[in-house]
């Protein structure tokens, strides 16, 4: 008996193996802690797949994560987390016939217009990448001083953020508010775009096979809203990107997080109607970043008269 499948005409009946997507915590890929799922659809509304529903005990998981992997990653080296950045953009680059797929389906493109968002994104994170040793002198520096001390002036990241991805962008835009998040040292908990989650539960996937510790970045998906209460209101949350909420939500998100001390960052424009085709600037790199300032006194070293 022949084992040739072709002859057997199994292959003309084989079933398609559908994608099971995960959550992504502390460089692993949980199911959501409820067991819920929400339906995915297309810009048509057919559907796509089922999408982990995450809930408060998620996202309350992923602020720990973050916090552990916060210490190391923002004591790397700037120059460590670029090359990191960059081995992401690779991977991206690797996997690029996915992405497109997803995004045409996610965002309702056409080939063409889908490749052009996902070639953008790779450029994306790769000029975050080339800002990570360069920031520092840019926001940095020596001041200028009335006395007898020197003054210096350096940046150091704020710690864990929240970022609420926006909606109607589901590649570029996710890109656009994690990469700077992490180039300056910080870690993040990403709430991705309700309505089109895939792009970023499929992102996860590439930080986990890049060189990116895991805990970094964590991506939850589900009911923005639910999730994102938690996390404006969590007392180990640092700082929180409002880019993925409506002027509504995140006004009851502000107050949330005035519990604590947190940096928190309004959609701009508040409509949620971004260009993310546009130049980044370096906007949200400062926008998480603290100044640490150091006085030393200065004085004269013997007769020679120099000083230090």
């Amino acid at each position: 008996m022949s084992n040739d499948v072709s002859n057997s005409g199994s292959a003309a009946r084989r079933l398609s193996v559908f994608k099971t997507y995960k959550l992504y915590v502390g460089g692993k890929f949980p199911r959501s802690e409820s067991g819920r799922v929400y339906e995915v659809t297309d810009s048509k509304g057919n559907w796509l797949a089922n999408a982990p529903l995450s809930s408060r005990k998620d996202a309350r998981d992923a602020v720990v994560a973050a916090r552990k992997a916060f210490p190391a990653w923002s004591g790397a080296t700037a120059y460590n987390r670029g090359q990191i950045l960059y081995r992401i953009a690779e991977m991206l680059e690797g996997r690029r016939d996915q992405f497109v797929r997803e995004v045409a389906e996610a965002e309702g493109l056409s080939k063409p217009k889908a490749a052009a968002v996902v070639d953008a994104t790779v450029d994306r994170w790769v000029w975050y990448a080339g800002w990570t040793d360069k920031i520092a002198q840019v926001v940095g520096g020596g001041n200028p001083v009335a006395g007898p001390f020197l003054n210096l002036s350096s940046p150091e990241p704020t710690g864990v953020v929240a970022v609420l991805a926006p909606q109607e962008s589901s590649f570029l835009g996710l890109v656009s508010v994690v990469a700077p998040v992490i180039a300056t040292g910080n870690t993040a908990v990403v709430v991705a775009s309700e309505r089109t989650p895939l792009p970023a539960l499929s992102l996860g996937e590439v930080l986990a096979t890049s060189d990116l510790p895991g805990g970094v970045v964590n991506v939850l998906s589900g009911r923005t809203a639910e999730i994102a209460a938690p996390l404006a209101a969590h007392q180990d949350v640092n700082a929180i990107d409002l880019a993925g909420a409506d002027e509504a939500l995140a006004k009851e998100l502000e107050v949330a997080a005035a519990d604590n001390l947190k940096r928190v960052l309004r959609p701009q424009p508040v409509d949620g109607s971004a260009d993310w085709t546009a130049a980044p600037g370096i906007d949200r790199m400062t926008a998480f970043l603290e100044t640490k300032t150091v006085w030393h006194p200065t004085g004269s070293l013997g007769a020679s008269g120099s000083s230090y």
